[in-house]
């Protein structure tokens, strides 16, 4: 019986029940993806060896193709500058304040001439 127990204490595995998540890296997983694309080895033989599942090897072709996709609707040249949605709507509103200051200069300017011209916007 001892014999046993040593051995349960120096195993690395995690107690009955319970898993641990893995966490692959993107070279593995298009590793995984390539050879699942082959077709030489059975999925079913990858997915055992890989320790992941169906629903896994699915959503890392979902993210093959995502990422593929991005990749390639991208346009040569220099890529467009974004803005962060803070400095836009502080822009935007800057803007409206500065519209609405000129069109009251352009009322007053309206006013002026009237005045000024008799009516007549000539001079």
């Amino acid at each position: 019986m001892s014999v046993t127990k040593d051995i349960n204490l120096q195993s690395d595995h995690p107690p009955e029940g319970k898993k641990t998540r893995r966490f692959l890296s993107p070279e593995k997983k298009y590793q995984i993806f390539l050879e699942s694309q082959t077709g030489k080895t059975p999925v079913g033989e990858i997915l055992r060896r890989e320790g992941i599942y169906s629903t896994d090897l699915v959503r890392i072709r979902k993210q093959v193709k995502e990422g593929a996709l991005e990749r390639l609707c991208t346009r040569p040249g220099p890529k467009r500058k974004t803005v962060p949605s803070e400095d836009y709507e502080a822009l935007k509103q800057e803007l409206e304040e500065k519209e609405r200051a000129l069109a009251d200069q352009a009322l007053e300017l309206a006013i002026l001439r009237k005045k000024t011209n008799g009516g007549s916007w000539e001079r």
